[in-house]
């Protein structure tokens, strides 16, 4: 088998194989090329929904279990866990503390507490801690904006 990697910022990515049967390495390739998603499976208790990932404020751990919020503040149970998401989530989505991914486009502000934490507060009213490691990372990112 060959391998060709064009690198032309003009043009679309594109990937094209070329075999003379299907294997078990071309399916590990598509795999991994359409991992990136633009729709996610969410549950309720009584609803199965396709969440677009731009409705996602963010993906988050409670009760041991990972939900994402959506622009309503409704919660959908994901069968999915934190890093497997994180994988295949755009990169407007950061890591905000240990077990919560935020869509950057969906933060309202930050939100300085009496303690003297931080808080993202999104759109939707929801609020989640930012820890003081990832903090110093999203300034960093959004000052190079």
């Amino acid at each position: 088998m060959k391998f060709r990697l064009i690198i032309d910022k003009e043009k679309d990515e594109e990937v094209v194989v070329t075999a003379r049967q299907r294997t078990a390495l071309i399916d590990e390739i598509e795999a991994l090329i359409s991992k990136s998603t633009d729709r996610i499976t969410g549950y309720t208790e009584d609803d199965i929904k396709m969440l677009s990932v731009s409705q996602i404020e963010c993906v988050t751990i409670l009760d041991g279990k990972t939900y994402a919020i959506d622009t309503q503040n409704r919660h959908y149970r994901l069968k999915q866990r934190l890093h497997e998401l994180e994988a295949v989530l755009p990169s407007c989505f950061i890591r905000i503390n240990k077990s919560t991914l935020a869509n950057e486009t969906r933060l309202d502000r930050f939100a300085v507490t009496y303690a003297g934490s931080v808080d993202a507060v999104f759109k939707c009213g929801y609020r989640e801690y930012v820890s003081r490691r990832c903090f110093t990372e999203i300034k960093r990112r959004l000052e190079g904006k």
